[in-house]
Order: structure tokens, then sequence, then C-alpha cells
């Protein structure tokens, strides 16, 4: 595969997670258990190419303490997008006590339409990595997508039953992660060194942050029990063996 291919590919699967989310939002919402088996997977994806990548890569690139900073300000980037916008925990996607179906589903829309940015350039990380790289992240980005998709889309079109519009709308939150994918390819190219070390190292804080704060609590809360488990197990192998090829 060359490396147009590769780019193609990469961009179809960043992109395919809240459009196939959103689409079976509007038709009809998978069983709870499939959902949390997807964060699972995601988690475990996440988690291995993080440990098992990412950070080596940062740390062969500069220092252990260039990662460490890389890895704080991708997680600490998370966390201020958590408390400043609208989000959600995808597994459970619960409607919060007394608030307007319609309104919540906006507020969450939007939540994840900004935080789809970061996300989009974290996929370019192949740009400094390895092509195989970002397949993977956009895999496992993708996974993670469609439970958001099938969250925001499903409660919009309870609410309103415009079918179309509540699939677009929803759908609209893959546009972030186009446009942070064009933009950090652009940039990847204008920097080296210890920036370069520091951005692979916060693409490996992004994702822990996204595992440990939204895939595997929700998953644990849904009450879904440890059959979980083996599907972040599976996810982990996949990176694993991936890097073995």
């Amino acid at each position: 595969m060359n490396a147009n291919d590769s780019l193609v590919l990469i961009v179809v699967i960043s992109v395919l997670g809240p459009i196939l989310g959103s689409l079976i939002g509007v038709i009809k919402r998978p069983s709870l258990l499939y959902l949390c088996n997807m964060l699972c997977f995601a988690a475990g994806v996440m988690l291995a190419i993080s440990f098992l990548e990412l950070v080596p890569q940062s740390i062969s690139l500069s220092t252990v303490w260039i990662c460490g900073l890389g890895v704080v300000i991708g997680s600490f980037v998370m966390y201020l997008l958590d408390i400043l916008l609208p989000h959600l925990h995808p597994g459970l996607c619960m409607q919060e006590q007394g608030r307007n179906l319609k309104r919540t589903a906006v507020y969450l829309i939007v939540g994840i339409f900004l935080h789809n940015f970061p996300e989009g350039m974290a996929i370019a990380i192949g740009e400094v990595a390895d092509t195989k790289v970002s397949l993977i992240i956009a895999l496992a980005i993708a996974i993670h997508n469609i439970p958001e998709g099938i969250c925001t889309s499903g409660p919009y079109f309870h609410a309103t039953g415009a079918r179309i519009k509540s699939f677009l709308l929803s759908a609209s939150t893959a546009i972030p992660i186009l446009a942070g994918f064009i933009t950090a390819r652009h940039l990847y190219h204008e920097i080296t060194g210890d920036l370069i070390a520091i951005i692979i190292g916060a693409t490996a804080g992004l994702m822990i942050y996204i595992s440990a704060d939204e895939l595997i609590p929700a998953a644990c809360q849904s009450g879904a029990g440890h059959r979980t488990i083996f599907s972040l197990i599976a996810g982990a192998l996949l990176v694993i063996v991936l890097g073995g090829i």
C-alpha cells in the first residue's frame, strides 16, 4: 500500500465512526453489552498503542522527561475540555433528570464536535511516527466514536422525530476530526526534535485519558460485568500482533 492509499484509508476510517454511529442511532440502538464491548475494545487498543508505540517513540526522539511532559499536556488538555464543554460517557447514553432531551442532545453534539478536533490531530501522528500507528489510532478512535454517534443522534431523533436532520447533525461531528487531521499534517512538517516528542507524548496522554475517564468507566458502570474485560484484552492483542507484522 503506497502513501496516498494509506492516507485515504486513514481518512475514511477516521470519519466512519461518527457517521456509522449516527446512522445506527436513528435506526435501531444495539444492545448495551455490545456497546460496552466496543468501548472496552477501543480502550485496549488506545492503551496498548500509547504504552507500546507512542511512549517509546517519544522517548527515543528526546528524553523520558520530555515524553512525560507530553503525556501530562495531552491528558490535561482533555481534562480541560471535559470541564469546559458538555460531553458524555457514551456507554450509558442516559438523560439527566429534569433535562430537556432535545437541548441535552444539542449540547452533547456541540461538546463532541469540539472534543473531536484533538482526536483528529492524534490520528495524524503517522507524519512523525509511522503510518501503521496512524491506522491503528484511527481505528481505535473510530470505534470509540460509534457509541458517541449513537448517543447523540438517537436522543435528538427521539425528541424531534426528524430522522435525517438528527443523522446529519450527529454525523457532522466527523468534520473536526478531519480538520484536526489536516491541521496536524501540515503542522508536523514545520517542527522537529523535542517538540515532536512532546506531541507524540501528548497523543499518548490524550488516549490514556479517554480510556481511563470515559471508555472503561462507562463499560463498568453499565452492569455488563467482567465479560467486557476480554474485549479490552483483544484490543491490546490487536496492537501487539500488528506491531509484529
